[in-house]
């Protein structure tokens, strides 16, 4: 366990050496430097002191009566108490047996006798500094595992609450979209052209609220799905599951794609298909008034691959080019555009869910083009 001191109280040192003459230099030394010092003149007494109240650093001679100063470290590593305790060597020996021993113990320094005080002082702020960074950075792992922990339960509850609503929310959508059917199949004949128009947008409204939950669902299951869902995936075959989905709204708008030779990935393929549907619906949707003009490409770079979607469509001011990855952002809210404003914020969080990034470039009224990567390791080290 590792103990730190609050800031306002100095640096508290044990030293331990069975000759007095050389504990009171010690003492003298590192209390006019402005640090608290105990002493200790044997192995035994060391070890009670240091378990009692663990100081921040221990200056342990080696040669002494009874107990030498290796049992002493050795003993002190044994405890959780103390093993985080910084332990300086002291000792008139030079040979380097005795240093590697004294370090294979767990000794954190070695200081020779007769002590120079700037070695002495430099070696033990050293020591200090680097326990004082452990303390610190132990207790940031421990508030980091803390929320770590607390996001895995909020991310487990936001599943769970997705999951829950998005059922309850599509039983209604669903009894809605049938009894609209029913209108349509037994009253549309004799339905007045306004009543006619009322169930026609009930109907085109049922169809936005449900693509807007499985687009939310989508949006809270990127990212928790683990890589046993990732599989090596054809591009080019995955861009004619894509343009199938997308088949209407590519002869509505009679849109012109120029779709170069991709390559294979290795990821979740669902989510290869939305990202890959978004971005294309996306340039569809908002083309102006001349059919969408659409070029797909990929290049394969030394450690990525950098695909980019570009069209001829109406372009996208520059200081919008962060928003609109923000879920619910629309570049127009009143457009009457389709669309649930969470699109290209899914594309994001699939894009960085496979360790890439997604960026675009545009120019109003001349086009956009959207570019995203994968590392080049996705896609080389599962093909065979």
């Amino acid at each position: 366990m590792l103990v730190s001191k609050p800031p306002n109280i100095q640096s508290d040192i044990l030293v331990v050496d069975d000759l007095l003459e050389n504990g009171q230099l010690l003492l003298q030394m590192l209390t006019e430097a402005g640090y608290e010092v105990r002493q200790a003149i044997n192995g035994k007494q060391a070890l009670r002191a240091a378990r009692y109240d663990p100081p921040d650093l221990i200056l342990l001679d080696i040669r002494m009566p009874d107990m030498n100063g290796y049992q002493v470290c050795e003993e002190l590593k044994k405890s959780d108490n103390t093993a985080h305790i910084p332990v300086i060597f002291l000792s008139a020996l030079n040979e380097s047996l005795d240093k590697v021993k004294a370090f294979s113990l767990g000794g954190a320094d070695y200081i020779a006798k007769p002590f120079d005080v700037t070695e002495v002082l430099a070696r033990v702020n050293n020591q200090l500094t680097i326990a004082n960074q452990q303390n610190q950075l132990a207790q940031q792992n421990q508030e980091l595992q803390h929320l770590n922990a607390e996001l895995r339960h909020t991310n487990s509850e936001l599943e769970q609450f997705t999951s829950i609503v998005s059922h309850d929310l599509r039983q209604p959508l669903s009894s809605i979209k049938a009894n609209i059917q029913r209108l349509m199949l037994k009253h549309w004949q004799e339905a007045t052209p306004g009543i006619k128009e009322r169930i026609e947008r009930i109907d085109e409204i049922t169809d936005r609220m449900n693509h807007l939950i499985e687009n939310l669902l989508m949006y809270a299951q990127v990212g928790s799905n683990p890589e046993t869902d990732y599989q090596t995936v054809d591009c080019n075959r995955l861009l004619i599951q894509v343009l199938n989905n997308l088949q209407q709204a590519i002869a509505d708008s009679q849109a012109q794609l120029n779709i170069q030779d991709l390559p294979s990935l290795y990821g979740n393929p669902i989510q290869l298909i939305e990202l890959f549907q978004n971005l294309i619906a996306n340039a569809i949707f908002y083309s102006g008034d001349a059919p969408p003009q659409i070029v797909i490409a990929a290049e394969v770079k030394a450690t990525e691959i950098h695909f980019t979607v570009g069209d001829r469509g109406i372009g996208i001011p520059e200081n919008a080019y962060e928003s609109i990855f923000q879920a619910f952002k629309r570049l127009n809210p009143q457009s009457q555009k389709p669309g649930t404003g969470i699109g290209l914020a899914i594309c994001r969080k699939i894009v960085e869910a496979h360790g890439g990034k997604i960026w675009l470039e545009s120019q109003v009224n001349v086009g956009t083009t959207f570019h995203f990567t994968f590392p080049q390791t996705l896609s080389t080290n599962h093909n065979n």
